[in-house]
C-alpha cells in the first residue's frame, strides 16, 4: 500500500501531524495521502496520561476546538503543591513557583478521549486510520533510507507455526515516515540505533507513571483542582511524586510517578503508589469513591539534552518518541502536538517541492527555533539536579535554576545525565528491603485486580512479546545480584521467579502486559526486549 506520508502511532503527535498535513493540502489544493497506524484496538486504547493539558498545541492546530464539543471541558481552577511527610506535609505558595509551573489556562481531562476526538477530526479531513495494526519493522531503500514500514503477522502460534487465522503483514510505503510511538517505541529504538541518532545527545531518562481513575461522591468533587506532591512515601534519593486531578462528572485521576533511575532493587513502584494513597492529602479525595480503571506507562524524562537527532533519511521522530516531555510540569501533550505539526509542515513543503525520502532538516530547524525549545531549555537542569542531589536539595536548586533561566534566558549552562536508568541499581546485598502494607480493598489494591481494570488482553498461543536475549540471565545473574527486580518494577506482575521443587524458574506472564515498556528500560542486564504483540492486543483504556 502506497501513501505520501505514513505515521506510526495515533497519539496526540501522530494525529496532529496527520491533521496538519491535510489542512495544508486543502489550503493549497494538493492531493496528499496520509495513513496512521495504531497498535491499540481503537484510537485511544493505549493512551494514558494524567492529564492536565496546556492547550497551546490545540489552539494552533484547531483554533475553534472549544466550539467543536471536544472532550476537554474542565479548566484548571486551583493549584496545590505539597512536600509530604508520612503524616503531614508542607504546602508551597503558588507565588514562589516559576511561572511555567502555573496551570492557569490549562484543561483537565482524559488524553485517551482527546485522541479519539482528534482521530475523528483527522478522518473528516481524509486521513486513513487503521487501528489494531502493530508495526514491527522498517523498509529500507538502496541507500539505507526509510521507505515505509511492515506490519506484524497475525495468527502466528507460539511455536512459530501458522494458525488458521494467519494473515501476513503488509508493507506500507511512504515518501516520508513519521514515528509517533510514544516513550521507548520499538521501531523508534531500532532506528535511533541504526542511524546513531543519539550520538550527540545524553542518555534518555525515564519514569514510570501509574494511574487510577476514580468516581467520587458529588460533595467531594472539586472540578479543576490540580494537586501535585513529592516526598513521602519515596525516600529523598528517589525521584517522583503523586498527581491528583478533578474533572468531568465526579471523576478524579490519581497517579504516581517514579523516576526509573532509582537505586534500591527492592523498590516496587506499584506498591509505592498504593501506599501514597493512604496519605491524608490524597485519601481525603478518594474515600467514599470507587475505582474505575488502572494503567501504567513509561514516560520520557531526559529533557532537552536527551533529545536525539530528529530527522533521518525518509522520516522523523515526533512526540514522546523524541522525548519532548517537560518533567517539572509533568506535561508533554502540547509539545507532542507542536512537534507533529512542525514535522508535518516540513514534510508537506518537501512533497510540494517534489522531494521524497531525504532528511527533513527543516523540521530540526523549526524545533530549535520554536516555543517548545524555549520551554524545555528553561527546565533542562531540573532532572539532573534531582537525580544527583535528591528531592529536597535537588528540587530546590532546580526551582532556582528555572527562575534564573526565566529571568535570564541567555544562560546556557546545561547539566548532563550521567548514566542510563538500567545502570542505577545497587546490588541487593547492599540494599534495604521495603515492608509494604497489605492492600485494604478500599483505598489500596492488589496488582492483579488492578490489571483486570485495564482491560488488558492478548490473543492466546502467540509468540511471547517480551523477549530474553539470554534466558539464563534472570536466574543466573539478576536474581543473585539484584534479587531479580523485574518482579517488582513491572506494574502488571508479568515477571515471576517460580520455585518448582527447589529449582527456580523465570516466568513471563505476557497476558498481563500493559505495554508500559518499563522492563525494556530498567532491566539491569538489558536482557529484556519489548516487541509488539499482535495488533489490537494489550490494554483497552477507557477515559484514561
Amino acid at each position: 500500500m502506497e501513501f505520501d506520508v505514513v505515521i506510526v502511532g495515533a497519539g496526540p503527535a501522530g494525529l496532529a501531524a496527520a491533521i496538519r498535513i491535510k489542512q495544508l493540502a486543502a489550503e493549497t489544493g494538493q492531493d496528499i495521502s496520509v495513513v496512521v497506524l495504531e497498535k491499540g484496538s481503537q484510537v485511544g486504547a493505549h493512551i494514558l496520561s494524567g492529564a492536565v493539558i496546556d492547550p497551546v498545541g490545540l489552539d494552533r492546530l484547531l483554533p475553534d476546538w472549544r466550539e467543536q464539543d471536544s472532550p476537554l471541558q474542565t479548566q484548571a481552577s486551583e493549584d496545590r503543591f505539597y512536600y509530604l511527610t508520612e503524616k503531614g506535609g508542607i504546602g508551597f505558595p503558588s507565588v514562589l513557583m516559576p511561572p511555567l509551573m502555573s496551570n492557569h489556562g490549562c484543561y483537565v481531562g482524559s488524553l485517551g478521549s482527546l485522541t479519539r476526538w482528534l482521530g475523528e477530526q483527522a478522518e473528516a479531513l481524509g486521513v486513513e486510520i487503521y487501528p489494531g495494526i502493530s508495526v514491527t519493522d522498517a523498509i529500507f531503500g538502496p541507500n539505507g533510507e526509510v521507505e515505509g514500514v511492515i506490519t506484524g503477522d497475525m495468527g502466528v502460534a507460539r511455536d512459530g507455526t501458522h494458525k488458521e487465522s494467519y494473515t501476513p503483514g503488509i508493507a506500507l510505503v511512504g515518501k516520508y515516515t513519521l514515528l509517533a510511538e510514544g516513550a521507548r517505541g520499538s521501531l523508534t529504538k531500532q532506528l535511533i540505533r541504526r542511524f546513531s541518532l543519539d550520538a550527540e545527545s545524553g542518555p534518555q531518562k525515564y519514569g514510570i507513571g501509574l494511574k487510577e481513575l476514580w468516581e467520587v461522591p458529588k460533595e467531594k468533587h472539586r472540578p479543576g483542582l490540580v494537586q501535585h506532591t513529592m516526598g513521602w512515601p519515596l525516600g529523598d534519593s528517589t525521584g517522583g511524586g503523586s498527581f491528583l486531578y478533578h474533572f468531568g462528572e465526579n471523576l478524579v485521576s490519581v497517579g504516581f510517578v517514579v523516576h526509573l533511575d532509582y537505586a534500591n532493587p527492592y523498590l516496587n513502584p506499584f506498591k509505592e503508589f498504593q501506599r501514597a494513597k493512604l496519605h491524608p492529602r490524597i485519601a481525603e479525595h478518594l474515600q467514599g469513591g470507587r475505582r474505575i480503571s488502572y494503567g501504567a506507562r513509561a514516560l520520557t524524562e531526559g529533557g532537552w539534552q536527551a533529545i536525539p537527532r530528529l530527522a533521518f533519511p525518509g522520516g522523523a521522530l515526533i512526540g514522546c518518541s523524541a522525548g519532548f516531555m517537560n518533567v517539572p510540569r509533568i506535561k508533554g501533550t502540547h509539545n507532542a502536538m507542536l512537534s507533529g505539526m512542525m514535522a508535518a509542515e516540513a514534510a508537506f513543503a518537501a512533497l510540494r517541492a517534489g522531494r521524497s525520502r531525504d532528511v527533513l532538516d527543516a523540521y530540526e530547524q523549526s524545533v530549535k527555533q520554536s516555543s517548545m525549545a524555549t520551554e524545555l531549555k528553561k527546565v533542562r537542569n531540573v532532572k539532573p539536579l534531582w537525580s544527583r542531589l535528591g528531592t529536597r536539595l535537588g528540587v530546590m536548586l532546580g526551582g532556582i535554576d528555572m527562575w534564573l533561566n526565566t529571568l535570564f534566558p541567555f544562560l546556557t549552562h546545561t547539566l548532563k545525565h550521567s548514566k542510563p536508568d538500567y545502570a542505577s541499581l545497587t546490588k541487593a546485598a547492599q540494599a534495604k528491603q521495603i515492608d509494604y502494607p497489605k492492600p485494604d480493598g478500599g483505598l489500596t489494591f492488589d496488582i492483579l485486580s488492578s490489571v483486570f481494570l485495564s482491560g488488558t488482553n492478548h490473543a492466546e498461543n502467540q509468540p511471547v512479546h517480551l523477549r530474553l536475549t539470554d534466558p539464563s540471565i534472570p536466574i543466573a545473574e539478576t536474581l543473585p545480584e539484584y534479587a531479580e527486580p523485574a518482579q517488582r518494577y513491572c506494574p502488571a506482575q508479568v515477571y515471576e521467579v517460580v520455585d518448582e521443587g527447589g529449582k527456580l524458574r523465570f516466568q513471563i506472564n505476557a497476558q498481563n502486559c500493559v505495554h508500559c515498556k518499563t522492563c525494556d528500560v530498567k532491566d539491569p542486564a538489558q536482557n529484556i526486549t519489548w516487541v509488539p504483540p499482535e495488533g489490537g492486543d494489550g490494554p483497552n483504556y477507557v477515559n484514561m
